[in-house]
């Protein structure tokens, strides 16, 4: 038996990917809020728009973050720890 195998710390930019989703998110909301308070003039309408367009674009932007595969990472298209055929 071998010890514990040690895991690479991760990159400086690997840790700063969430601040990076996070930001971007801010500026469409902010973005969006802005748009809103200058078609009605209502604070409460656009803090509630600004808000709304934060969550959503948050919740894509990470859904996509988890659906891409850098090209290094790719699965080979066999699948060798399936069952074996005939």
């Amino acid at each position: 038996m071998s010890g514990p195998e040690k895991v690479p710390a991760p990159s400086r930019r690997e840790r700063l990917r969430p601040l990076e989703l996070l930001v971007i998110a801010g500026v469409l909301g902010v973005f969006t809020g802005l748009v809103v308070f200058m078609g009605t003039r209502e604070w409460g309408v656009a803090a509630i728009f600004c808000g709304v367009a934060f969550v959503v674009s948050l919740v894509v932007l990470a859904m996509l973050a988890l659906a891409f595969t850098p090209a290094d990472e790719k699965l080979s298209p066999t699948d060798d720890d399936g069952p074996a055929g005939h």
